[in-house]
């Protein structure tokens, strides 16, 4: 076995993935190599989730698995980073004894020392959370390929009460704007034909008075040909500035993710989302009006506590008003340390349930519908690579985050842009003909009409 490899398995969101790129810049520039095979590794790295409950009983899982690892070669160190290694350090490191080290979302250029720590036998802990700290100055360790995540701020200011997010990862603090437009010039100088910007709330991103719609325009004049997506937004936050800018610019994704959580005014206060649904309701349709063909997902969660049959008919109410493309729906689990875990966790598990199957039943049909609309349309896709399920398939996806599936045909490959004669259509698929590829030039273009 080679000397410092390194194995890192991810859970969680889009952030945890960006995060697990910043390590292993941190690592690789102290002279630690990597693989994928666990067995090979004489460190092993689990970048966790405790967003819910049962992200957090994988990882408890997981270690079981790798204990056995640890049992076969005493000297591999195993660690925990992320939101569970903040929240549970404690129950991590003295419960859980093959934890060597436990290092939080803002401690990572410390991992080589606590790594060396543990080679020690000492363990390593690392959780304090900065008010400054955003990694502007690393350049993220990644494989070449097609699409990107960028963490463009960190942290949360919001305090939803089901969310433990602002406790395992801080207050909300904003990268540098042009920071972000040098990362996404190299990533368009490799080739990369997507990127995603990323944050817990991210158009509530600040850089010196620089906001998230100028941070998005000054990202989509890099490269024409590269398409801009952003994850997750607050309906709070959702200005007219970045839906005109949206509109503006032909790269930038006509896909918004904006979470509603419930239907009801009374949960969404209870919740302390901090808008009613008249005001989410006004938002979607100006952001149709503005933005022709925008396509909306959301997240939805089922047994909020106190929440009646009356307050789940008016989330399903909502779906039916929005109709959704797609949704993350989740029953309510109750997270320590967050004002909702103090309130009595009152609907019975059998009753959230059948509340998320609902919701999740209605999400399908109106899916289903949508997609249906699509069928004799043609749709631009950025081919992504095969499918999988079968190689004489390939897959892509549409500016509207839809999956497209459709035959390999002679001079396309992934990275390509094609258009796509949809012919039929599932809840969750697309499926076409190729028509043509596309040729889209690396210039500055704004949309038209």
């Amino acid at each position: 076995m080679e000397k410092n490899k390194v194995y890192i398995e991810t859970y969680g969101c889009q952030m945890n993935l960006a995060d697990s790129e910043i390590v292993k810049s941190i690592l690789k520039d102290k002279g630690y190599g990597f693989t994928d095979d666990l067995n090979s590794a004489n460190v092993i790295l689990l970048n966790t989730c405790s967003v819910r409950d049962n992200a957090e009983q994988r990882i408890y899982g997981r270690l079981g698995n790798i204990k056995k690892q640890k049992d076969n070669n005493p000297g591999t160190v195993i660690g925990i980073l992320g939101c569970m290694a903040e929240r549970l350090r404690k129950d991590l490191i003295e419960e859980k004894q093959i934890v060597d080290l436990v290092v939080g979302p803002d401690e990572y250029r410390r991992l080589p020392e606590f790594i060396d720590t543990a080679y020690a036998g000492e363990k390593g802990i690392g959780v304090k959370l900065s008010k400054t700290e955003t990694y502007d100055d690393i350049i993220p360790y990644r494989e070449d390929g097609l699409s990107a995540w960028i963490s463009v701020m960190r942290g949360c200011d919001k305090f939803c009460t089901f969310c433990v997010v602002p406790f395992t990862r801080g207050r909300e603090r904003s990268r540098n704007l042009d920071s972000v437009v040098n990362e996404v010039k190299q990533l368009s100088g490799r080739g990369f034909k997507e990127v995603t910007l990323l944050g817990q709330n991210v158009n509530s991103y600040n850089d010196n008075g620089r906001d998230f719609a100028d941070l998005l325009a000054a990202v989509a004049v890099v490269d024409s040909s590269m398409r801009i997506r952003f994850t997750t937004s607050h309906p709070q936050d959702l200005s007219d500035k970045l839906l005109y800018t949206i509109a503006e610019h032909e790269n930038l994704c006509n896909y918004i993710h904006l979470p509603v959580q419930s239907g009801s005014d009374r949960i969404l206060e209870l919740m302390n989302r901090t808008y009613t649904i008249e005001h989410y309701l006004n938002l979607i349709e100006k952001a149709r009006k503005i933005i022709p063909g925008v396509s909306f997902s959301t997240d939805i969660i089922a047994g909020f506590p106190t929440e009646t049959e009356e307050d789940h008919k008016m989330t399903l109410e909502v779906m039916r008003k929005v109709r959704y493309d797609g949704a993350y729906m989740f029953k309510y689990s109750p997270r320590e340390g967050t004002k909702a875990y103090k309130m009595k966790d009152d609907v019975p598990e059998e009753v959230k349930g059948r509340r998320l199957s609902e919701i999740i039943d209605l999400q399908q049909k109106i899916s289903y519908e949508i997609n249906q609309t699509l069928i004799n349309t043609t749709e631009t896709v950025l081919v992504e690579g095969f499918s999988r399920k079968s190689d004489e398939f390939h897959s892509g996806r549409t500016g509207t985050n839809k999956v497209v599936i459709f035959p390999v045909m002679n001079g396309v490959k992934a990275g390509d842009y094609v258009s796509v004669k949809i012919n039929r259509a599932t809840s969750a698929t697309l499926f076409g003909e190729v028509e043509k590829i596309l040729a889209i030039e690396k210039t500055s273009i704004t949309k038209t009409g």
